[in-house]
C-alpha cells in the first residue's frame, strides 16, 4: 500500500493520504497543498502500523 505526504509551500507537512483521490478532496477543501511525495516503503509500513493516515488529517 502506498502512502503520500502533502506539504505546503513552506515545506511543512499538512496531510498524509493513502490515495490520490484523498489528496484531491483535500485540495477541493482548500488545503494549500504545494507538493506531494510518495512515502518510502519503510515509512509506509510504520504509518500503516501506527494508524490510518486520516488520523493525521484533522480536517478530513
Amino acid at each position: 500500500m502506498n502512502f503520500f505526504t502533502c506539504f505546503d509551500s513552506q515545506g511543512n507537512v499538512i496531510a498524509r493520504c493513502q490515495t490520490p483521490q484523498e489528496i484531491e478532496v483535500l485540495r477541493k477543501m482548500g488545503r494549500p497543498i504545494d507538493e506531494v511525495r510518495e512515502m518510502r516503503k519503510e515509512e509506509s509500513v510504520v504509518c500503516s502500523l501506527t494508524g490510518s493516515p486520516s488520523d493525521f488529517n484533522m480536517d478530513y
